[in-house]
């Protein structure tokens, strides 16, 4: 097991070593699971209670936290990015499979394979495909004609990539994912559905992760786009010529409809359900379950079903536990007008 000082961690993190700068440690861990030798972080202030009771040996925190802690520190830039370079340092990235191809595998004569790839048990490989240097391919995935792989790719077992398909260096696509499927496109004539045949690829850039049983779905003309950096959760369905721009991230079961274009840095919560033919801007916020119609300016941040400015929605739903309280009230209130106006009250006659 390797140990490092604060020092050397603080090294790699660019920050600043409060405290013994030879203090040893063996792991990494979190606030209120630590114990002696290991270093843990804090990143939200709201938390600061919990190095009070904390094990940890050490701890990283922001530099403009304004936090000091009785136990020696790092002060970086950022306390969460920073923890994961030293998660790093104890837990270095390890490849899974060895260079090679399994005996099981079928892979077409005129496939092209880059130095030290690894093809696992059962998979098979089409042909024209290309694969770059270093990626590893699991058990049990499908690569169909003429697909492009990058370099240091990560395809974890039953991976399907259809036909045509182009894929970046360092994409790593989880269990059970489809890239490439049809798009669901259907033309209605005389009381019937007529499939459109769905002729374009699913482009994927560099740095993008797919969690595991995300579905892509080829253009029916053109190029479905997932631009570099982009992280998708489990789950997601993303529709039939939908570009997604560069870093944006989405959370388990969303759904995004054919031709929608999503911007730069857009954050979405779980099951968020998306229309077609609209735009994202960038920097968007959208709260979990939220319900987007129509196209969203850069840098908003909207909540709810359908979707409002976020502050708007948390006000309404904070309401909504009133209203059976104000139906009674209102239910009286009217009791009280109907009695008066049945006594004749001249102030309100005089205003009928």
């Amino acid at each position: 097991m390797s140990t490092y000082t604060l020092k050397e961690i603080a090294e790699n993190l660019n920050g600043t070593v409060v405290g013994d700068p030879e203090l040893e440690i063996r792991a990494t861990a979190e606030i209120d699971k630590a114990k002696p030798g290991e270093i843990t972080f804090l990143a939200n202030p709201k938390y600061k209670s919990k190095l009070e009771q904390t094990a940890a040996s050490a701890v990283i925190i922001d530099q403009k936290s304004g936090i000091q802690p009785s136990i020696p520190y790092i002060e970086t830039k950022d306390a969460y990015y920073g923890f994961l370079q030293a998660f790093l340092m104890f837990n270095p990235p390890k490849q899974l499979l060895k260079p090679g191809i399994h005996p099981s595998a079928v892979i077409h004569e005129s496939a092209q394979l880059g130095a030290d790839v690894a093809i696992g048990a059962h998979v098979y490989i089409g042909p024209q495909v290309m694969i770059g240097d270093r990626s590893q391919i699991f058990p049990n995935c499908v690569l169909l004609d003429a697909t492009r792989i990058g370099a240091d790719c990560i395809f974890y077992p039953t991976v399907s990539i259809r036909e045509n398909c182009r894929i970046g260096n360092r994409v790593i696509i989880h269990n059970g994912a489809v890239i490439g499927s049809d798009g669901f496109g259907f033309a209605p004539y005389e009381g019937k559905f007529h499939k459109i045949p769905q002729v374009g690829i699913v482009v994927i850039e560099d740095d993008v992760e797919l969690g595991a049983n995300v579905t892509i779905d080829r253009a029916t003309m053109g190029e479905t786009i997932i631009r570099a950096g982009v992280k998708l959760d489990n789950a997601v369905q993303i529709a039939h010529n939908v570009i997604v721009d560069d870093n944006t991230v989405m959370a388990a079961q969303t759904g995004i409809s054919g031709s929608t274009r999503i911007g730069k840095n857009v954050m979405m919560g779980g099951q968020v359900g998306i229309s077609g033919h609209i735009e994202i801007g960038d920097y968007v916020k959208i709260a979990a379950k939220s319900g987007i119609s129509k196209s969203i300016s850069p840098r908003e941040e909207v909540f709810g079903y359908p979707a409002r400015p976020a502050m708007l929605s948390k006000r309404i739903e904070a309401s909504i536990k009133n209203l059976p309280d104000l139906r009674k009230r209102l239910i009286k209130l009217e009791k009280l007008v109907d009695s008066l106006v049945n006594k004749g009250d001249k102030s309100l006659s005089s205003k009928e």
